[in-house]
């Protein structure tokens, strides 16, 4: 768990504006998928791990 934590990276201030994009573009995801979810009865963990999964991505490689 200690391993995870210490390789989070963490935000530039200096970069605000890279940051505005790839927290826009993690807004756009959970959007897209939470309106796909919401459609549905049952969610399973894979779908939500790799929409998790898709949000990391998004907000570490800014």
């Amino acid at each position: 768990m200690t391993d995870q934590l210490s390789s989070t990276p963490t935000l530039d201030p200096q970069s605000d504006e890279s940051n505005e994009g790839a927290v826009s573009e993690a807004v756009a995801v959970i959007d897209g998928a939470l309106a796909r979810m919401m459609q549905r009865d049952l969610v399973s963990t894979t779908e939500v791990a790799d929409l998790l999964l898709d949000l990391r991505t998004l907000l570490t490689t800014s």
